[in-house]
């Protein structure tokens, strides 16, 4: 999947469609504005992730492994989406946001995505290990000039690399901030708002990365605290749903890219940097309601 292609495709798209709508008359009579409202949506996610570059660094090693392939660690339809204790297990969606205008949202959220390298693969790797018997696996010791790599997390399988794991399963957390512009074409199909209306968004985002990243690499104890490792910019298109003027469905897509160049891999303080283009699709269900009074 070539995600550069897919990513500008959206951003084509949305930026005609806002043109579009931009063009239409607007509807003054409508029963239902939205300007003072508030939301707050929960849900759970898909994630698809470009190939990345991963670089290694630390005392007396620095390597990079080319074209990782990766994907995410998907639960399914079950009860530790609502269940508080058990929330961060699967992959979640968190948002909430006001409308500051009829058809403009603000808002605020986390995406608590899951990242695994794909094993066994084989992967380029290109640099040196040096270890001392006291810093780590020194069966991996040597210099690499652009040599195939056997990533494999079997410890009993055998492998370049054996008992290998690079996550961020605890997650790939996107901390972001949004602004969307909403409209209802619900109206041009004569459906009555206060039971239904059929809304299509599209936003721009941007947020940091906080994961708490599982890396087991070269035989050393993994870093196990959450960080801030990056950035990411999004955006964002679907349908919004609202049953009844409060009760909210979401389905969305959201494509765009994130750089990491601040991860830390293990409890001595060593990092990796990554980047990549993402795409997930979301479903969210959520609560709409008037938090200021009504515009007149």
């Amino acid at each position: 999947m070539n995600f550069k292609v897919h990513i500008t495709l959206l951003l084509i798209s949305l930026s005609l469609l806002s043109i579009a709508q931009e063009t239409e008359n607007t509807d003054t009579t409508t029963t239902t504005l939205n300007k003072g409202k508030f939301f707050v949506n929960w849900g759970g996610n898909r994630g698809f992730f470009s190939n990345s570059d991963i670089h290694f660094k630390g005392d007396n090693y620095d390597f990079t492994l080319y074209d990782v392939k990766s994907e995410d660690k998907p639960k399914g339809w079950h009860i530790d989406y609502i269940n508080p204790k058990r929330a961060t297990i699967p992959q979640t969606n968190f948002k909430m946001g006001y409308y500051f205008k009829n058809n403009y949202i603000v808002s605020l959220g986390l995406d608590h995505m899951k990242y695994v390298v794909r094993q066994p693969q084989i992967v380029t790797i290109d640099g040196y290990l040096d270890l001392a018997h006291n810093e780590g696996n020194t069966a991996y010791n040597g210099t690499y000039n652009n040599v195939n790599f056997l990533l494999n997390g079997e410890k009993d399988v055998g492998g370049d690399f054996i008992d290998f794991e690079f996550e961020h399963t605890d997650g790939l957390n996107y901390i972001f901030a949004e602004v969307a512009r909403i409209d209802d074409i619900g109206k041009h199909l004569n459906i009555n708002p206060n039971k239904l209306k059929i809304n299509i968004f599209e936003g721009i985002g941007a947020g940091g990365l906080y994961p708490k990243t599982n890396a087991t690499i070269i035989g050393k104890p993994r870093n196990d605290e959450f960080h801030w490792s990056g950035y990411g910019i999004n955006l964002t298109g679907g349908i919004n749903l609202v049953l009844f003027k409060h009760f909210q469905i979401n389905t969305e897509i959201k494509g765009g890219y994130i750089n990491m160049p601040w991860i830390k891999t293990t409890a001595d303080g060593d990092t990796a940097t990554q980047s990549f283009w993402f795409l997930q699709h979301n479903i969210t269900f959520g609560y709409v309601f008037q938090l200021f009074h009504k515009q007149k």
